[in-house]
């Protein structure tokens, strides 16, 4: 098997297509990861312009619009309301999770095109009806899945599915985020009605998506354990550790925490070889694939992509050319649906079966 075949040319984008129109978006929620990584993300963008920005907060707005060179602030009643409505063709919700809901609803009956953040909602009883008020428009969902755009992510699956490892055994994937050091023990990641969460909602989907994504599967049963020894995190689950079960017996174990060092890692073994990425998850970093099959031994440098860009030009694409994206709502519900399992499971401390 040539691997040069996969790893020339590794920044090139295989879903790109040409794009005439650029697509208009309203970035709704400007908190840090919107102000941090989205916003400039957005202005690198090919296929995107932002032109609205919408706050509760018209002063931060303000500030933002004139740094991105934005013409349009709304507050969500604006929003709402349908105030500059024709200036934006797609709405990016960033908000907190409780908080999705809403602006992506109001978006899909003013036939806009929703990129949501993960998860959907804090609830997948509310996640499923945001997913059917969607497939009720011509409008385009899509969850705010990066590392699905992630060339190196891309390429990894490349190499499953053309059998590099062999047959897939078992996944270890974690990713640590020290979130206090970035919020402090006010925000919004540790209030339960906000987050739904914690680790598991904020850091650990990344990896159960990303698994989920490597493999072309859902699993089929799943264990799960949680533990907040730490006072600021009494409302949520400032660790997770869970085991996911597939169809023809792969396995899954992988962590996430809100504190200690911040790490990410994804290894899947197979039955003829072994393929490593580090860091895995952080946003806009160069990852390194290390690579074992029989005598070959190949590590490769990946390139310096920003994912959150590429996500956002992923999106658009799609859009302008009527194509679902593969992270869509069902993607968001199956982690949904599987984060309930593995909250019930750490609850009862047993097994617990998903529906197929």
């Amino acid at each position: 098997m040539k691997l040069a075949a996969h790893f020339d040319g590794l920044a090139a984008r295989d879903w790109d297509v040409p794009v005439e129109d650029p697509v208009r978006f309203a970035v709704v929620g400007l908190g840090g990861f919107a102000t941090r990584f989205a916003l400039p993300a957005l202005d690198a963008a090919a296929h995107c312009r932002t032109t609205v920005l919408v706050s509760r907060s018209p002063a931060k707005a303000g500030r933002l619009a004139a740094r991105f060179g934005v013409e349009h602030t709304l507050t969500y009643d604006d929003l709402h309301d349908g105030v500059d409505r024709e200036e934006y063709d797609a709405v990016y919700v960033c908000t907190p999770n409780a908080r999705h809901f809403g602006p992506a609803e109001t978006a899909s009956a003013f036939g806009k095109h929703v990129l949501c953040e993960k998860p959907l909602a804090t609830t997948t009883k509310r996640a499923t009806r945001l997913v059917e008020i969607c497939d009720d428009t011509d409008g385009t969902l899509m969850v705010a899945y990066r590392m699905q755009i992630d060339p190196v992510m891309r390429r990894v699956r490349d190499l499953v599915r053309e059998g590099f490892v062999g047959d897939p055994l078992r996944i270890h994937a974690g990713f640590s985020y020290p979130v206090l050091d970035a919020g402090g023990p006010d925000q919004w990641r540790l209030d339960r009605d906000l987050a739904g969460g914690g680790a598991l909602m904020d850091v650990g989907i990344h990896a159960l998506n990303t698994v989920r994504f490597l493999l072309d599967a859902d699993p089929i049963t799943v264990r799960g354990e949680t533990a907040s020894p730490d006072e600021p995190f009494a409302e949520v689950d400032q660790h997770v550790g869970f085991e996911l079960a597939f169809p023809g017996g792969v396995g899954a174990a992988c962590t996430a925490s809100f504190t200690g060092y911040a790490s990410s890692h994804l290894e899947l073994l197979g039955t003829e070889g072994r393929i490593r990425v580090d860091p895995a998850f952080s946003p806009t970093t160069r990852r390194r694939i290390a690579l074992e099959r029989g005598d070959v031994r190949a590590t490769v440098e990946g390139p310096e992509v920003d994912e959150i860009r590429e996500q956002f030009d992923y999106f658009a694409a799609h859009v302008r050319t009527d194509r679902r994206p593969e992270p869509d709502g069902q993607d968001g519900l199956v982690d949904m649906r599987t984060i309930d399992a593995i909250y019930e499971s750490a609850e009862t401390g047993r097994r617990v079966d998903l529906e197929r």
